[in-house]
């Protein structure tokens, strides 16, 4: 019987995620080939892992950090979806393709997901998607060259981003004042100017206003 590696591509351009099909289908592997599904944003991603947690399991899930357009002001992200993978299919690799490579944004997925790959978009070719399915498939973790040094780095940083500094930078680009935020998030105004301070400064900005935070964290991938 042939053996068959199940992949999953989650991403919000179509395109990029047939493209990741095209390529591994079409690949010659020594063992086993490959079969990939697509799946276009969140819910359709959301949707396709639970149905595999009630048949055949995903034996790889790939994930886009960004699942929604800017405008729909969603707060969840790929992240979100990888946590939710591994309480669901904790079995299945979980890989993410994502064109941050801010050392930040891979340290936070790193502590929430614990993932087996992360590949920088702008270094993914035919040849490093394919020895990312070999090196997934017998002995992870898979990185680009970028994303290892983004990883690297987080070795001698102390700063984390949590559920709550990504909770206030979300509000904050909603257009929530700091003031208001205590009736959605469980902390005092005290602890999130303190934790806005924080975030201004590791982030080398701390003697600019909020809509420099929030610049800032979606250039980093964090909104």
């Amino acid at each position: 019987m042939e053996n068959i590696v199940k992949i999953l591509a989650v991403d919000d351009h179509r395109m990029t995620a047939l493209g990741y099909k095209y390529i591994l289908e079409d690949a010659v592997f020594e063992n086993f080939k490959v079969r990939v599904e697509v799946a276009t944003g969140y819910e359709e991603g959301q949707s396709k892992i639970e149905s595999s947690a009630r048949s055949l399991k995903y034996d790889i899930i790939l994930l886009d950090i960004q699942l929604f357009p800017a405008e729909a002001k969603d707060p969840r992200t790929g992240q979100d979806l990888g946590v939710f993978a591994r309480e669901l299919v904790p079995d299945s690799k979980v890989v993410f393709m994502s064109s941050f490579s801010d050392s930040y944004r891979i340290n936070s997925i790193c502590q929430a997901v614990n993932p087996d790959g992360y590949m920088v978009k702008s270094e993914i070719d035919e040849l490093s998607l394919i020895e990312m399915v070999k090196v997934v498939t017998s002995k992870p973790p898979y990185y680009t060259h970028l994303a290892l040094v983004a990883a690297r780095k987080n070795i001698a940083q102390s700063f984390k981003i949590d559920e709550y500094d990504r909770a206030i930078l979300y509000e904050l680009s909603k257009g929530t004042k700091t003031k208001d935020m205590t009736a959605v998030i469980p902390l005092s105004l005290a602890t999130i100017d303190n934790r806005k301070r924080a975030l201004k400064n590791n982030f080398g900005i701390q003697d600019k206003n909020d809509l420099a935070l929030i610049d800032e964290a979606r250039n980093r991938g964090f909104i």
